[in-house]
């Protein structure tokens, strides 16, 4: 049977933060029988020009990153935010141009967050981690709400041995990331990201574990102002790979 040809998604934050992530990405998805493209040029989906207003360098790199992943079978990303910008926002970026329009549409419906495809497409029964301890999860905004990803990383996390999860009041709620907005009204970011930390440590959970680094990102940076030094920050992806 013929492996499935996966393009893989990066993203700048991984990339540029913490690649290890990447290459957790990587394990899992060989590990359940995928070939892996890694495209060396890829770079930024486009979002942050986008939700900065810049149309055109978003369009510009919409186009790039269509003409780099249009040629595998799927696109996957360790990334609810990215993945859904590439999904759901390269259409509506390239609407007036209909060859361009086309060629988003049929990558959009190829692209899929890790969780959901290791769940929805592969199906996998078992992961390669292991985790002795308890951990609570955060759900990202634009991942829960525009790709609908929520069971999918419950699911893959039970089945690492020796995990408990504690689900913290308020999983659903905003970090105060928001991409550019943590930028641009840093007040109310940090006032949102000190009552989700404050959910977090209520939990009792030893970690906390989401699907997006922005958001893990603005949450370790936070706690640790809170003078929280203990509590361990992961992406879902280091923890099924065994590489937390």
């Amino acid at each position: 049977m013929a492996r499935v040809r996966v393009g893989l998604f990066v993203t700048c934050l991984v990339d540029l933060m913490r690649p290890r992530i990447g290459f957790a990405t990587l394990k899992l998805l060989e590990g359940a029988g995928c070939e892996v493209i890694v495209p060396d040029t890829q770079t930024c989906c486009g979002q942050p020009a986008w939700n900065s207003g810049d149309a055109p360098g978003a369009v510009a790199l919409a186009k790039k990153t269509i003409a780099e992943f249009e040629g595998f079978e799927y696109v996957v990303s360790p990334s609810g935010s990215c993945g859904d910008h590439i999904r759901t926002e390269y259409p509506v970026l390239l609407a007036e141009e209909p060859e361009w329009c086309d060629r988003a549409t049929a990558l959009a419906s190829r692209t899929y967050e890790l969780t959901d495809f290791l769940v929805t497409v592969l199906k996998v029964d078992s992961v390669p981690g292991s985790y002795q301890g308890t951990v609570t999860y955060h759900d990202s905004c634009t991942g829960l709400r525009s790709m609908g990803i929520k069971e999918q990383p419950r699911a893959l996390l039970a089945k690492l041995k020796g995990l408990g999860v504690k689900e913290m009041n308020g999983c659903e709620e905003c970090c105060g990331f928001g991409g550019t907005f943590s930028v641009k009204f840093g007040e109310v970011s940090a006032a949102i990201a000190e009552r989700k930390c404050d959910n977090i440590l209520a939990s009792g959970a030893e970690a906390v574990v989401g699907g997006d680094l922005g958001c893990l990102l603005n949450i370790e940076g936070k706690l640790r102002r809170m003078g929280n030094e203990n509590t361990k920050v992961l992406h879902v992806a280091e923890l099924l790979a065994g590489e937390d």
